[in-house]
């Protein structure tokens, strides 16, 4: 079975850090990039083109419905956030999942089991 290329995209350096620790525990997930904000996530997105993309919400410069908005790609969604108020949006997105911040490992397992 083919790795699922991963990117994360959110402006907290320990988020990213500590979830991709966790994935590295998931055999069929490879982390392939990680970006900050919108700019650099979109950038990332058309060089690597991801399988899938964990993506924060509420970011400076721009939020992650401003990357969708900008972004064409075939890429499975997980939202991140530390805020439940984007849940409602984030529906329309039809994200695999929305995972409240801080992520713990059983929640993830459920969402990388869904996939």
């Amino acid at each position: 079975m083919d790795r699922i290329k991963t990117i994360i995209i959110d402006d907290e350096w320990l988020i990213r850090s500590e979830l991709k620790t966790m994935l590295v525990q998931c055999p069929n997930i490879e982390v392939i990039g990680e970006a900050a904000n919108v700019s650099e996530g979109i950038k990332l997105c058309e060089n690597l083109r991801p399988d899938l993309i964990f993506l924060d919400i509420h970011m400076p410069c721009g939020s992650g419905f401003d990357f969708l908005k900008r972004v064409k790609g075939n890429f499975k969604l997980v939202f991140i956030s530390a805020y439940d108020q984007y849940l409602s949006e984030a529906k329309k997105y039809e994200a695999i999942d929305y995972l409240m911040k801080p992520i713990s490992k059983d929640k993830l397992l459920k969402v990388i089991h869904k996939l």
